[in-house]
């Protein structure tokens, strides 16, 4: 490519709105053939529309960079895109953080109103538990009180990513807030795959001590801790299954937390059966109880944290056959004699039901690509691809 086409700050004055020096090349653009160099400049972007007889191009493109007009950046019209406010690169203060999600939850969202319902809940009762326990010196409940302050704390993660995933997409975040929900979930799910890990660990330990040593447990500590939790999995009763099918983003939150509450009031009422196990001399009474327990956490939680994991590191759309996607490109290759070679093929999902896709086509030099373009875009809309970005490249 001829370098003295290349990007220089100077000569565009709202380079400066951005800080960008003489030599930052952040905004440069190029496009490099996968086999050999372009002797003549490559096409113009345009606007793909049928029913338009002329496209109107949405930048000027020189050999190696985009001549950005003017004004393109100005404050007004970034408000109309972007929700009408700047955004500020820095990070929100707590205040802030705590304004938002107050004046969410006063926007009628009713999980969100449940979800901080059942947090005051928790937060008052793990208090009342941890002040009880310093008085009276019992360890166990002190340790059951810092037990469900994390839990309040996750519960908590989870609030804020109701509220922030509602924010609109800005300059910083253009695919939006979406994806903290998904990641709420995943730390729900790790946070009780650990808890699922600490049973089976405190079962091997009861199992190994002599159990004439453990006395008996606070009955009236689990049962309360079983009745407010109980109240958690009545309030999303509607996600209170294992495998579910998620639609969005938020259900995969609001699905964790269902299972958050649930594998709280699971553990409760394995405690209340291993203390009547015990009072009716039932043998090795904690080692089977708190062995049922974290089997059935570790089964509860897997699914959810496949799914939330997978979407974290981008994998293939599980919705979407690997073979469909590749039986698509060969027949672009195989319908389109314009078309040489497909490749580069990525997709993923960015949140339950959102499927992010890109992929690169060549094509012999002089072709109109649009139609191609129209080709391409038809056959993965069809499986499901609702954002793909394709490339055309001349050979």
């Amino acid at each position: 490519m001829d370098k003295s086409n290349s990007f220089k700050a100077s000569q565009n004055p709202w380079s400066a709105d951005f800080g960008l020096g003489a030599t930052d090349r952040r905004l440069a653009f190029s496009r490099q053939a996968s086999f050999q160099q372009y002797r003549e400049p490559p096409h113009t972007p345009v606007s793909i529309n049928l029913n338009d007889s002329e496209a109107t191009p949405f930048l000027f493109r020189s050999v190696s960079n985009i001549d950005v007009p003017p004004g393109a950046y100005l404050t007004e019209e970034s408000d109309k895109i972007f929700g009408g406010r700047s955004v500020s690169a820095q990070k929100l203060s707590v205040l802030v953080v705590f304004e938002s999600v107050f004046r969410t939850l006063r926007s009628g969202n009713r999980y969100m109103k449940r979800l901080f319902l059942l947090i005051s809940l928790n937060v008052a009762y793990s208090t009342v538990e941890l002040f009880i326990g310093l008085f009276t010196g019992r360890i166990g409940l002190v340790s059951d009180s810092f037990h469900l302050s994390f839990g309040c704390g996750l519960l908590t993660f989870s609030l804020f990513a109701m509220a922030a995933s509602r924010k609109k997409p800005d300059e910083i975040y253009t695919y939006g807030y979406k994806r903290l929900e998904v990641l709420s979930a995943f730390t729900n799910a790790l946070f009780l795959l650990f808890m699922s890990f600490s049973l089976a660990v405190e079962a091997l330990h009861a199992f190994i001590q002599d159990e004439s040593e453990h006395k008996h447990y606070l009955i009236v500590s689990a049962v309360t801790n079983l009745l407010v939790n109980l109240i958690g999995v009545w309030f999303f009763r509607n996600y209170a299954r294992v495998n579910l099918v998620y639609r969005n983003a938020e259900d995969m939150n609001n699905h964790s937390v269902c299972l958050h509450v649930l594998a709280d009031s699971i553990r409760s009422a394995g405690l209340i059966l291993a203390s009547w196990f015990l009072s009716i001399g039932v043998q090795n009474a904690e080692v089977l109880c708190f062995g049922l327990v974290s089997v059935a956490l570790f089964m509860l939680v897997m699914p959810l944290f496949r799914a939330s994991g997978g979407i974290l590191l981008q994998m293939a759309p599980p919705n979407v056959p690997p073979s469909a996607l590749s039986k698509c490109w060969r027949q672009v290759v195989a319908a389109r004699e314009d078309v040489s070679e497909v490749s580069q093929a990525r997709f993923w999902e960015l949140v339950p039901g959102h499927v992010v896709g890109s992929l690169s086509v060549q094509v012999k030099k002089g072709i109109d690509d649009r139609p191609i373009l129209r080709c391409v875009h038809g056959l993965y809309h069809d499986l499901g691809i609702q954002d793909l970005t394709v490339q055309a490249d001349s050979v």
